[in-house]
């Protein structure tokens, strides 16, 4: 029409460079950073491949105060995986690598197929700039399917994301999501956080905690929520004793709830100790103790109305593994117990530690003890007289550095006692480490971890593991679309 009315010349409007830039970047569905370069990848890797990462040199035997395979790190993110039964598939993500570096760190997403037991090759979703595992991702799945990949920050220097899958139940393709925070009358774009766990139930939307450094505290642990993952309420500062805290959250049928450490003031971030607890009834409205009692947020005493054991006058450290709610919707707390924070027998015993709300009184009792404060595994609850702890408890390769052979313990009374069931792993070349819960588990997919040497940048496999303590590992390198994981003997 343009060209009837002007003798101009003109191109015709499809065909102009302006628009065919834009429906190239439309149709692409690659978003660009402020560096110019694409954030949302979407291409393939060949294999998986999961990426080594060291904390602290040490100076001493043990090289790094910890360090492996840590494609699964850490226990303040969660989950790394969902089974859906509406497709037969257990989704999941992972720090992972390019195929010619095992420090690059890389947002992986995969699925396993239940019906054929196999993996595709996994998205490469982007590149996160950094070798610091401390920004490996989350997943999360709303109630249409769509797979949501939160890409957490260690610290305020780098930028987080949020993604979600173009279509449901597919890894393909995602896009960035432009998600905002309430503050004030005002809404802000969420461009950081740090240790993000996500949780998703139909009826309520999103609940998620994390943490933000210097709010006021050094690490003051928050929480917000969402009805549709883009639009988040304000952020709730849950506690800031001292210098901060680490949290780790669970989500029950009619509750959400977060057990915390606290680093006392002026010893350092490498102290921490107590144990802590507080829930919400009602997706964040309100808070109260274990017992009913409101409690105005933040927390700042020390002693305070959440405070559930004070290892602090035992002088003990806490290490939070795992957060998990019975049949009676009371909460269960999985954490490890150390004299101090550096590696080595020195800080022995680290115990495994079951703490439970029985409904009038916290009770405790150990489960079994290893050798590294980041040893790292969760609690199963497959029925009232059938728990289960999936982790590195038994020495590897690697001794006193994180991980070692996986073993299955089961305990038939609720937790009080422990029996070793199974040992899983064993005369494995690399520390295995963070064997991580499947949300909804399928039985033939309900652990997923990662392998590494402890002492010195390795390679690093990806594994996974059935009810019955069946170990698999997933490909390192891939030669068509798809292909079946190997059984470990």
């Amino acid at each position: 029409m343009q060209t009837t009315l002007t003798k101009r010349k003109t191109r015709p409007v499809l065909t102009h460079p302006w628009v065919v830039c834009m429906m190239v970047f439309l149709t692409s569905r690659v978003v660009l950073g402020q560096t110019g370069k694409p954030i949302t990848l979407n291409t393939k890797a060949d294999g998986y491949r999961g990426i080594w990462y060291m904390n602290q040199p040490s100076n001493d035997e043990y090289v790094y105060k910890y360090s492996g395979g840590l494609g699964t790190y850490c226990a303040k993110h969660k989950p790394f995986a969902v089974y859906c039964e509406q497709v037969g598939k257990t989704f999941f993500c992972f720090g992972g690598t390019t195929r010619d570096s095992n420090r690059q760190l890389l947002h992986m997403v995969s699925y396993f197929d239940h019906a054929t037991k196999t993996v595709p090759r996994p998205t490469i979703l982007l590149d996160k700039k950094t070798s610091d595992a401390h920004d490996n991702p989350v997943i999360s799945v709303d109630g249409k399917g769509h797979l949501w990949i939160f890409s957490t920050s260690h610290g305020t220097s780098r930028p987080s994301y949020i993604h979600r899958s173009v279509r449901p139940y597919d890894i393909d393709e995602f896009e960035l999501v432009p998600a905002t925070r309430l503050d004030g009358d005002q809404r802000k774009p969420i461009t950081n956080f740090s240790y993000m766990q996500a949780w998703h139930k139909p009826d309520r939307g999103f609940a998620a905690f994390f943490t933000r450094y210097g709010y006021p505290a050094k690490r003051t642990i928050c929480f917000m929520n969402s009805p549709d993952g883009e639009n988040w309420s304000r952020w709730q500062r849950l506690a800031a004793i001292d210098d901060g805290h680490y949290q780790v959250s669970g989500i029950g049928r009619t509750k959400v709830g977060s057990m915390f450490n606290y680093h006392p003031a002026g010893k350092g971030l490498n102290w921490r100790t107590n144990l802590y607890y507080v829930e919400s009834p009602d997706n964040g409205a309100t808070w109260q103790s274990v017992d009913g009692r409101k409690l105005s947020l933040p927390l700042t005493e020390v002693r305070n109305d959440g405070l559930v054991r004070d290892y602090e006058a035992t002088g003990l450290n806490v290490y939070l593994k795992d957060l998990r709610f019975d049949e009676n919707d009371h909460p269960v707390m999985l954490y490890i117990t150390s004299k101090g924070y550096q590696s080595g027998p020195k800080n022995d015993p680290r115990t495994w530690t079951i703490t439970r709300w029985d409904g009038e009184r916290w009770l405790s009792a150990p489960v079994t003890t290893s050798d590294n404060n980041y040893d790292m595994g969760e609690l199963w609850m497959l029925g009232a007289d059938d728990w289960r702890i999936t982790g590195p408890t038994e020495s590897g390769p690697q001794p006193f550095n994180p991980g070692g052979e996986v073993a299955m313990w089961t305990s038939r009374d609720r937790g009080a006692t422990w029996t070793r069931t199974r040992q899983m792993t064993q005369n494995s070349a690399m520390n295995h480490t963070y064997v991580r819960r499947v949300l909804n588990a399928n039985p033939d997919f309900i652990a997923l971890w990662a392998d590494g040497h402890g002492r010195q940048p390795s390679e690093s496999r990806l594994y996974f593991s059935d009810s019955k303590g069946s170990v698999f590992q997933l490909p390192f390198v891939m030669k068509s679309e798809t292909a079946s994981p190997t059984t470990v003997r």
